[in-house]
């Protein structure tokens, strides 16, 4: 089943007093190119998280971001009794030693070095690291869905375009019947035009034949009616298959080119001008399939 190229997921966690919160978006591109930014706490990771991206995404340009929120209380800087007694005891002692008056505030206090201080050094452990895990899947499930649903809308349109190729190739063939009496027709009246002229019947119909041959378009038409029905099977495959449908329609594109150089009647330009108006939309839209 096809899938676009575009999609967004989110999820987050919660472990502890903390919310593990992981975002990735996807746009187009002809590879993977992925960007990431990482909380501190889970670079040690930054290989593996690569790595279960581009397993699961394998095109597009994708912005991976993991961050976390920590719970205001837990998140403080906390005080340290012990350096807040040791400098109101040397404050104390200096004071009545020095007959100071005493006038010391709390802010005093609390602005003396490492009263305020968080010391413990944050290291990942592998409960936090399964549940960080667990928000990174969810994520590029959600993603993965997205990408999923705008894929059906990328399949009915390109449906819609293979059907209006189809039916315009059609409209060709009564301009087709017709424009073998117009040649012949042409050709004999042009000959009438020429005074006291003599020629080989025999060696006209040959010669109509070798140039109505070079403006048969049957082979085209053939040709074009297998590159829409590969075009569709394509689309049922379960796998990316954007660069394959880039591919067809650039074969589509020639046999309708040649298809256009050989029509020498301004009707059925004008049908040929219409089909490649409707190949060129499946080109833009191809470029946002997986």
């Amino acid at each position: 089943m096809i899938q676009s190229m575009t999609g967004f997921g989110k999820a987050t966690v919660t472990f502890e007093n903390k919310k593990i919160n992981v975002e990735v978006k996807a746009l187009n591109s002809k590879t993977l190119d992925l960007s990431t930014r990482i909380a501190p706490l889970y670079r040690e990771k930054e290989m593996e998280i690569r790595q279960i991206v581009s397993d699961r995404l394998s095109r597009g340009k994708v912005d991976f971001c993991i961050w976390i929120d920590k719970d205001e209380t837990a998140a403080a800087t906390p005080i340290n009794p012990e350096m807040v007694e040791f400098y109101y005891q040397q404050i104390n002692k200096i004071a009545y030693e020095k007959d100071i008056s005493l006038g010391m505030d709390w802010s005093t206090i609390l602005r003396l070095p490492d009263v305020l201080s968080r010391n413990e050094v944050e290291t990942l452990g592998e409960e936090e690291w399964a549940a960080a895990r667990n928000a990174i899947d969810c994520a590029i499930d959600q993603l993965i869905e997205f990408r999923i649903q705008e894929g059906a809308a990328l399949q009915k349109k390109f449906l819609e375009k293979l059907d209006n190729i189809a039916g315009l190739q059609k409209e060709l063939e009564p301009y087709e019947q017709s424009r073998v009496e117009k040649i012949r027709q042409r050709i004999t009246d042009n000959l009438k035009l020429i005074p006291d002229v003599e020629y080989d019947k025999n060696r006209l119909e040959q010669e109509l034949i070798y140039y109505i041959e070079k403006l048969d378009i049957s082979e085209e038409k053939q040709r074009l009616t297998n590159h829409l029905q590969y075009f569709r099977d394509t689309m049922l495959l379960d796998e990316p298959i954007g660069k394959k449908l880039g591919f067809i329609a650039q074969e589509m594109g020639r046999e309708i080119n040649t298809t256009g150089s050989k029509s020498n009647q301004a009707e059925m330009q004008n049908i040929v001008v219409k089909m490649k108006d409707e190949l060129e939309q499946i080109k833009e839209q191809v470029l946002n399939a997986l």
